[in-house]
């Protein structure tokens, strides 16, 4: 297809209004980085009242706000900060029972004059419930009924014409990262613990350990002493391309895969042994292992299967690579 010079003013259009958004973001990193400045003393605050809060944090904000505050109650629940999103307008209709005696409310508005948001913030004023205010009004009513004000610097919004909300939602949404993964770090927050808030999808396969998958009876397994012929029908009997080879303790100590007997064909193989044949000390996995890791290290050492062992090398399980890519870890 042709390029137009339409086209070429459409890309400046797009790549003007990345540049202004990332501007934003330039200003608010350096009003964080400024550690003896207001905003990253309000910010320490937000964070340890967040941290020492025993109730939920409530994001609320109307319009544009409403949606950043969505998101931001989204991700400080996924990482194991109990939030939950109250919409302005319903909470002047029975909503404001949501908000509870023990939760810290984080009200989003970029003007902070947005008139749906006062019922919460006088409620909160009247049952003493702590208030975090993210908006780039210094003055304004948010601000100032605020314990802590996240007080947002100048920007200029990538859609001019309007002054529609753009660079500043933006701001809004990294604060909100910035608020629910430090409180994550400080929590010591482990993969672990994701994975609770995430059983589904391409992440929540990502952190399935890998006990999870493996295959744990009927595991391919031979001795060492054992005849190449007995490790060829195990082989094929299982299925998975490969045996292990164990030691009279039961201590992994080899592995003989198709690939051992291709490269020792041309051999007479009749009284050989598996000991002869097969690769010592083989890749292995420990229990504690996520999916993500033991499929990198199959795809690294271009091998389809590994051995889960435990402390003493004594086979778990078996994990297949089709096991993995089959639940959707990549």
């Amino acid at each position: 297809m042709n390029n137009s010079s339409g086209d070429h003013e459409n890309i400046e259009f797009g790549l003007d209004i990345i540049a202004t958004e990332i501007d934003g973001l330039e200003a608010l990193r350096a009003v964080l980085a400024d550690r003896k400045g207001a905003f990253a003393a309000a910010f320490d605050s937000a964070t340890e009242l967040l941290l020492r809060n025993t109730g939920r944090v409530i994001v609320t904000g109307m319009g544009k706000s409403g949606h950043v505050a969505r998101k931001i109650a989204a991700t400080l629940a996924s990482t194991g900060a109990p939030a939950a999103f109250v919409h302005p307008g319903e909470a002047s209709h029975g909503d404001l029972g949501m908000i509870g005696a023990g939760d810290v409310v984080l009200a989003l508005s970029n003007s902070g004059e947005t008139a749906e948001l006062g019922d919460i913030i006088g409620y909160a004023g009247r049952f003493d419930i702590p208030l975090i205010a993210m908006t780039a009004g210094a003055q304004s009513t948010l601000a100032r009924a605020a314990d802590i004000a996240l007080i947002l610097p100048g920007a200029r919004e990538a859609c001019a014409i309007t002054g529609a909300p753009t660079t500043s939602t933006t701001m809004t949404m990294a604060l909100g990262d910035a608020l629910a993964v430090t409180i994550l770090r400080r929590k010591g927050f482990t993969a672990n613990d994701f994975h609770q808030f995430h059983p589904g999808g391409k992440l929540g396969a990502a952190l399935k350990h890998v006990t999870e998958l493996m295959h744990h009876t009927d595991m391919p397994l031979c001795r060492p002493a054992d005849t190449v012929a007995h490790a060829v029908d195990v082989i094929s009997k299982m299925g998975f391309g490969c045996t292990g080879v164990v030691d009279d303790d039961g201590a992994l100590i080899g592995m003989v895969t198709d690939g051992d007997l291709r490269r020792h064909f041309s051999r007479s193989l009749k009284d050989a042994q598996v000991k002869d044949i097969m690769t010592a000390d083989p890749q292995v996995v420990r229990e504690t292992s996520l999916a993500a890791e033991a499929l990198a290290l199959l795809s690294g050492r271009k091998i389809t299967a590994v051995f889960i062992v435990d402390e003493n090398r004594r086979p778990l399980g078996l994990l297949h690579v089709h096991d993995c890519l089959s639940v959707g870890v990549l």
